[in-house]
């Protein structure tokens, strides 16, 4: 039986989706989800930020991350908005707002809801069978990631966004969801901010086991602290795949990458 936000996420769906030719993304991983729903056709334009697939390549702009051309996208007449809600500054989704574009407006903050998402997406596209199977493979991967990197006591794990200041990731964050199905508990997902700013003394005072980060300077600057269980467990780890960074189908494999780094052994 699906859950009941599952559910639920599949009634609003299915019961505001009409027939769509022109779809406009807002964010480079929902267009993502569009391409792995095998419907780009659909797409008339995006919102960029970073390098885009392919697929994309020759599709108009309408503008970058937080800087959205309305003019632009206008003027491409789409019938269907995907909104990833910090994609655009608050003033321009008021704008958004009064233009009366059907919208939908994805935002998931586990990759269970990501999956059910990524379903309700194809339903918004007229292609509900679509996300039936891409969906269906992503719950079964992810149900196999959580059984085999499960660990009865969790390590403790501190996932970097940046350093100067030291950023992180809260409880409420996909990121911190997929450290869990990795086997770690997220130092700081008490925190109900997706990217809280923290001190390096509440980093030592919560004492990580593993620490993560993109960037390998930052990664050795906890060497000045060699108290921390992390150091001491040479648990330093620099993740390389951006996968995580992008919540779309890709994100279960990225999260498969980031477990294996964890815990090799399993």
């Amino acid at each position: 039986m699906r859950p009941a936000w599952l559910a639920f996420l599949l009634l609003v769906a299915s019961g505001s989706a009409a027939a769509v030719d022109r779809v406009v993304s807002l964010a480079p991983s929902l267009s993502e989800i569009v391409v792995e729903l095998g419907s780009t056709d659909l797409l008339v334009g995006v919102l960029d930020a970073g390098e885009r697939p392919a697929e994309l390549k020759s599709l108009p702009s309408v503008g970058r991350y937080g800087q959205l051309d309305m003019e632009r996208l206008v003027s491409l007449k789409p019938d269907l908005l995907l909104l990833w809600p910090d994609s655009v500054g608050p003033a321009q989704r008021e704008q958004l707002k009064r233009l009366n574009i059907p919208t939908y407006v994805a935002e998931p903050h586990s990759l269970e809801q990501l999956t059910a998402q990524i379903e309700a997406i194809a339903v918004q596209l007229g292609r509900p069978e679509r996300g039936t199977v891409l969906a269906t493979d992503l719950r079964q991967r992810l149900a196999e990631l959580r059984q085999r990197y499960r660990r009865d006591q969790p390590l403790r794990g501190f996932y970097q966004i940046w350093d100067r200041p030291l950023y992180t990731v809260g409880g409420g964050q996909i990121i911190s969801d997929a450290l869990d199905v990795c086997g770690v508990r997220n130092v700081f997902a008490d925190l109900t901010v997706p990217a809280p700013q923290v001190s390096v003394e509440a980093v030592l005072l919560r004492n990580p086991e593993v620490i993560l980060a993109g960037d390998q300077v930052q990664l050795d600057a906890w060497k000045a602290w060699p108290q921390v269980d992390a150091v001491v467990r040479k648990q330093l780890l620099l993740v390389t795949d951006k996968g995580l960074e992008r919540p779309s189908g890709q994100m279960i494999e990225a999260t498969a990458e980031l477990c294996h780094l964890i815990q090799p052994d399993r």
